[in-house]
């Protein structure tokens, strides 16, 4: 991998029937300037080439990894054995409302964790992926400062401090 753009995060989802559940953390991602390479393998179906693509990503190209899938959603946590990178789980709804996947990314073994957003809460994986980021970034650091305050002032506007 020497010689090869280093890209900050890594998108892996289980299957392109995910597609559409994770395009809101792409365009997160882009919002805040941040390159991704993202992956369509399950870790069912295709354990050898996840095995496989999580080596090659290895210790010098991505800082942060989201995985997203449902049902069983062992996709996360299986990444998360095979890597010493921060794995961030996006449990998918689909079979049991999502609580199955949301459940499996949870109830990791110790020392094997799974940060773990919301069901289909693909805005948060990235935000969570961003802040990671901006702990050693000071210039994303403040894009999210700035970002905050955008989301206060929008609401605040919103709402008017109205009283009910």
């Amino acid at each position: 991998m020497s010689g090869q753009k280093k890209t900050p995060v890594a998108i892996f989802i289980g299957s392109t029937s995910d597609l559409d559940k994770i395009k809101p953390a792409t365009s997160c991602l882009k919002n805040f300037s941040i390159d991704y390479l993202a992956y369509i393998i399950s870790a069912h179906r295709g354990p050898e080439l996840l095995e496989e693509k999580v080596k090659q990503l290895g210790d010098h190209q991505v800082q942060v990894i989201i995985a997203a899938a449902g049902m069983s959603a062992h996709l996360a946590g299986v990444i998360a054995s095979k890597t010493w990178q921060p794995v961030i789980g996006l449990p998918l709804s689909g079979g049991f409302l999502g609580l199955d996947a949301l459940l499996s990314m949870t109830q990791m073994p110790s020392q094997i964790p799974v940060a773990t957003v919301a069901i289909d809460g693909a805005v948060n994986a990235a935000m969570l992926a961003v802040q990671i980021l901006a702990s050693n970034d000071n210039n994303l650091k403040e894009k999210i400062i700035k970002h905050r305050k955008e989301l206060a002032n929008s609401f605040n506007k919103l709402n008017q401090g109205q009283a009910f």
